[in-house]
Order: structure tokens, then sequence, then C-alpha cells
């Protein structure tokens, strides 16, 4: 899953999403008072737009650069970026908001991408990681891209990476409201409270 694979999977059509913000974005960020935020696989740019409407100083990252080019254009109010945070870790203690939606983050030993990413929530800040329910997938053999979801991070391994620095808020099984592609109707919500 490079690169060239979600320029590729952008670059079939136009339009590859619906164009509004993920429903658990909206759901646990309403209310909350706007800081720094990053948007993390951030595609064709829907929450990036949603949280810039909410007063949020936005990121924005995507690994495609045919999707930074779509999302882009248009909203300078938002920092767009090309990038793999697996190379390029975002800068530590940088975001009152990390926003990670079906952001496919590959299991590693030591876990220093998904440490990375704890470590860029400023004291005080969220993480917000939300994932396909994995036992909905297919088996690898029968996807269509030998995708194993249990190869890459869900909520239940973020949870056994935290320390006394953490609070979990929500850890959550829910309905979609919008099915995804694929027809996954159930959603993972892990939303974390950095509390120094």
């Amino acid at each position: 899953m490079d690169q060239q694979f979600w320029d590729d999977m952008y670059g079939e059509t136009e339009q590859r999403f619906s164009g509004l913000p993920n429903d658990a974005l909206v759901t646990e960020v309403t209310g909350m008072s706007p800081g720094r935020a990053v948007d993390l696989g951030c595609g064709e740019g829907a929450d990036a737009y949603w949280l810039a409407e909410q007063g949020w100083q936005v990121t924005a990252v995507d690994i495609s650069k045919v999707a930074i080019d779509r999302a882009s254009a248009g909203h300078p109010e938002i920092s767009w970026q090309q990038a793999d945070i697996a190379v390029t870790p975002l800068p530590a203690g940088s975001f009152d908001l990390v926003s990670a939606h079906y952001f496919p983050i590959e299991i590693e030993p030591g876990h220093a991408t998904m440490r990375g990413l704890l470590e860029a929530v400023a004291p005080g800040g969220t993480l917000l990681f939300v994932s396909h329910d994995p036992t909905e997938f297919p088996e690898p053999e029968d996807h269509p891209h030998k995708f194993d979801p249990y190869a890459y991070y869900q909520p239940a391994d973020i949870v056994t990476l935290l320390d006394d620095r953490w609070t979990v808020e929500v850890n959550d099984l829910r309905d979609r409201n919008r099915p995804a592609a694929g027809h996954q109707v159930k959603d993972l919500v892990l939303r974390l409270r950095r509390v120094r």
C-alpha cells in the first residue's frame, strides 16, 4: 500500500468518496475547542474541510500526490502535505487533535510509526483513531488486494502501547451511517486524551 497503490486508486475516478466528513469525526470532535489538527490519510479532503470550517488550524497529510492535488484545489486555508509518516514522522507534541480514519499503519517491531503518532499529540490533546471492523473483511486470499486487516494496527493494539500519560475516553464498536466500499458497516472508534 505504497504511494503508487494510492495514486492508482484515486486516479481511477474523478471522485472516490462521498465528499462528506466521516461520521465518527463529527460525533467525537463536535464541541471540542478548536486548535491545531492533523488529518492523516486526508484523501480528497472532506474531513480536513470540515475541521477547518469548525475553526481548527488544519494540516492534511496523505501519501498520494493525486489525492493531495485533488483535495488542495481551492483550499489554501489548509496546510497540505504529501508524506509517508513511516518515513517522515510528525513533529512531536504539535497537534491538539490527531485524526486518523481508516489510515492503515502496518504493525512493526518496536512500533516506531505508531509511537510517533502518539507523540505528535500535544499534552491535553486528543488522538482519534477509527478503523473498519476487521471481522467484516474477507479472508486475505479472497480480498482483491490480499489485504489482511490484522497486519495493521487496530484500536486494541494501540491501547497496549499507552502509558500513564493517556486516558481512554472512547473505545467502541459502532454502526456506520454510510457503509464503506466493500460493505463494511461497523467501525472501531478509539478516542484518547493525552493528560500530560
